[in-house]
């Protein structure tokens, strides 16, 4: 498996689970690292053909079962040889199964050991089962989401899963991994979905800080409650996203719609935006979604459409930069960001290689390390 990034060189061991962790041993993969997955012998997980798990792609997966002190052994001594751990299991349970930080790091003093939960490995909940939708609704940002009549929205599971637990988790791995450079040792990255949501909603507890957000959903600048900011139906029963929150955008969207000038001076007067959203509703209404994108293309209106995935694949802007790629017959993120001098390279196969803890440790204890690592 031929590796290029800016982290060629690195070894991962992971231990099987879904969501965060997965995500974010994938992404190290797409950046180069030589991720060895961890599979139970159920397999654990989700039941779908090995195609479609495009989240394990790049890496080579062993399978062990870690209740036997023999295999066990095995995948110890792996993470001996290795740079970085992931795992998102419960709390408690790797210490359980012997693979602990303090079983690890003692194998491997400059072992970065990075765990990801939804409440933390401590705390009154940390025991506590839970999905993104539980995570989101704690930490108040779950709240904040949807329409003012109806039951908060969840986001799909991209805020807590994926944004505030595996970019989380990759933003401690990395930093913990620039310290080792000059301490030699390593440490424990405790990532939790409900801190790293927290995290994520900074601004809007800014704004919530200087009175300037209610906790009334669409009420504010930036949860569809400004009619400027916010989606519109077209003709054709498809939507177009608006953003026109500074005054030339909101100049030039108010020019293409033919809006009365007074809308200009009127915008911010919170009065009005009943009527100003209906107005909205009503021209954005009398034609199609794309046409109103032809309408509104080279101008400041930012006026975008609201794609589905199966469209935003084609996109021409996407299609041009290659933001998706088809491999093995599915449609999939391509890795991301890009780098100018280490480039990444696009995935080859969905397939993961099946390998053995015995080949994969002699493959690593073989090559050559940069002494900088």
């Amino acid at each position: 498996m031929v590796r290029t990034g800016p982290l060629d060189g690195l070894r991962v061991v992971e231990l099987a689970g879904l969501g965060p962790a997965p995500h974010a041993a994938m992404v190290l993969a797409d950046l180069g690292a030589d991720v060895v997955r961890v599979d139970r012998p159920d397999g654990g997980g989700l039941d779908l053909p090995d195609g479609e798990q495009v989240v394990r792609r790049g890496r080579r997966t062993i399978t062990a079962d870690l209740k036997d002190p023999r295999q066990r052994d095995e995948v110890l001594a792996l993470i001996a040889a290795s740079d970085v751990l992931i795992e998102g299991l419960r709390p408690g349970v790797t210490e359980r199964l012997g693979l602990g930080p303090d079983e690890c790091l003692a194998a491997n003093p400059r072992l970065v050991y990075g765990r990801i939960t939804g409440w933390g490995q401590d705390g009154p909940m940390a025991g506590d089962v839970g999905h993104d939708i539980n995570y989101l609704g704690l930490t108040g940002a779950l709240h904040a989401m949807g329409s003012a009549d109806r039951p908060p929205t969840p986001p799909l599971n991209l805020v807590g899963d994926y944004g505030g637990g595996s970019m989380l988790l990759l933003v401690g791995v990395l930093a913990a991994l620039v310290e080792r450079s000059s301490s030699g040792l390593g440490q424990v990255v405790d990532a939790a979905m409900v801190d790293g949501t927290a995290l994520l909603s900074q601004f809007v507890l800014s704004l919530r800080s200087a009175g300037l957000w209610s906790d009334d959903r669409a009420e504010n600048l930036l949860d569809g409650g400004t009619p400027f900011y916010a989606t519109y139906a077209c003709a054709d029963g498809r939507f177009v996203a608006v953003g026109a929150l500074e005054p030339r955008f909101f100049n030039a969207l108010a020019s293409g719609l033919g809006l009365d000038d007074d809308w200009l001076s009127r915008r911010w007067d919170r009065d009005a935006w009943p009527e100003l959203r209906q107005e909205l509703t009503s021209a954005f209404g009398a034609r199609t979604r794309d046409e109103w994108v032809d309408h509104f293309a080279g101008t400041e209106a930012c006026v975008t459409p609201v794609l589905t995935f199966a469209e935003a694949a084609t996109h021409p802007h996407l299609a041009d930069r290659r933001t998706y790629v088809e491999v093995d017959g599915a449609v999939q993120a391509a890795p991301a960001p890009r780098f100018s001098r280490t480039s990444t390279a696009a995935p080859a196969t969905n397939a993961t290689t099946q390998t053995t803890p015995a080949d994969v440790l002699a493959g690593w204890l073989s090559a050559e390390r940069d002494p900088r690592s």
